[in-house]
């Protein structure tokens, strides 16, 4: 069903079964998957692809253009996949040319009221951000993170998989993924050992939780240099695909590692 009152692109391409609400703004070249909804007064910025079955309610903002002040009108796009819930007042914006072009979000994320993804985060799947939860732009977060609210991202931060962010986190530096971080004060945050919950949640097993828990203790609580403890966890812990990620995540960060 779509509202009379919403105003609606020539160019857009809607699919079977798709709802807008009632003065809900559809931009130019925006394709929108079926069964998907989108609420009163939101507005989907120009150049955005929505997948299937999303849930976007009213007033929030998707596919705007960038608030990189080098941003002059270029086609860059927001691309969202499928099964995502964006709640009121939520604000997603597109990509730029100094970027990758592009914002991408994954599967069934929920972005919660007031949060927002800037321009050329990349999102995985499975992921929370709470209220008022706040990416800059560049950001990458991978599948089944936890972003507690009021937490604030720095740009081209990476956010490895199944990692828990406490709520009022100042984020400056990679956050490993299984962990859990969280802050007293800006630019104090720490982490604070594994994300025990969400790893059982999330099928891993027991056997793989005690791996972790002794690279976690080696790279983060043995005094050791990072590359001396990653080199001590190589040589202890063989057959592991998840502590070889962990590492794998650790070695590739340009940011650097925030640690305990």
């Amino acid at each position: 069903m779509i509202h009379p009152t919403a105003i609606i692109d020539s160019t857009a391409n809607l699919a079977a079964e798709v709802e807008i609400g009632p003065y809900a703004i559809i931009g130019k070249h925006v394709t929108i998957g079926t069964g998907t909804s989108i609420g009163a007064h939101t507005v989907i910025g120009d150049w955005t692809e929505i997948g299937e079955n999303n849930q976007i309610y009213h007033l929030a903002s998707v596919g705007p253009a960038s608030q990189d002040l080098k941003y002059q009108g270029e086609e860059c796009w927001t691309r969202i996949g499928n099964n995502n819930m964006i709640r009121e007042f939520a604000t997603i914006h597109r990509g730029t040319v100094t970027g990758i072009g592009e914002t991408v979000i994954g599967n069934g994320n929920l972005f919660m009221a007031y949060s927002h993804v800037a321009h050329d985060c990349v999102i995985g799947n499975g992921i929370v951000m709470a209220n008022a939860a706040t990416l800059a732009g560049h950001v990458t977060i991978e599948d089944d993170v936890i972003i507690g609210g009021l937490v604030a991202v720095h740009q081209f931060v990476a956010i490895g998989r199944n990692a828990m962010i406490g709520g009022g986190t100042m984020v400056s530096l990679d956050i490993p993924p299984y962990m859990i971080a969280t802050s007293g004060r800006i630019r104090d945050t720490k982490l604070r050992g594994l994300n025990l919950i969400g790893l059982k949640r999330h099928g891993f097993s027991d056997e793989t939780i005690k791996k972790l828990k002794t690279s976690y203790k080696t790279l983060f609580m043995a005094d050791l240099k990072l590359p001396d403890a990653i080199a001590r966890v190589r040589s202890e812990i063989q057959d592991c695909p998840e502590v070889d990620y962990l590492l794998a995540f650790i070695e590739r960060s340009q940011r650097g590692i925030s640690r305990g």
